[in-house]
């Protein structure tokens, strides 16, 4: 029946879909400005928190592959020194180092603190 008999009721159910969905809409707006309302303004004393724990997590993470490096330099010249074998031990040892660095930075910013 190609005639518009089922038009009429698809309007109506149309009409009932747009009216639930615009009460869901409303009900859901008053919801997000109660919930902005309680919750306490990101205000300049945040802001300074967030930038001092970068500023933390920045160092750490630096100190994490510059200790690293050391480390491995000072092993290698301690090898050098007792075996006699002048740059490879430092060579060996620095790369080693920085490695164990790389690896030790990837592992700390990873883990979600």
């Amino acid at each position: 029946m190609s005639d518009g008999t089922r038009g009429n009721g698809e309007s109506d159910q149309t009409d009932t879909d747009e009216a639930a969905l615009s009460a869901r809409l409303q009900r859901l707006g008053e919801r997000l400005a109660r919930e902005r309302a309680a919750r306490p303004s990101d205000g300049p004393a945040e802001n300074r928190v967030t930038t001092a724990s970068g500023y933390a997590r920045g160092l750490r993470l630096s100190s994490e592959l510059v200790a690293g490096v050391v480390v491995g330099a000072g092993l290698g010249l301690l090898v050098d020194h007792w075996l006699g074998t002048s740059p490879w031990g430092l060579v060996v040892f620095l790369l080693l180092g920085f490695a164990a660095g790389v690896l030790n930075l990837a592992r700390s910013a990873a883990a979600k603190n």
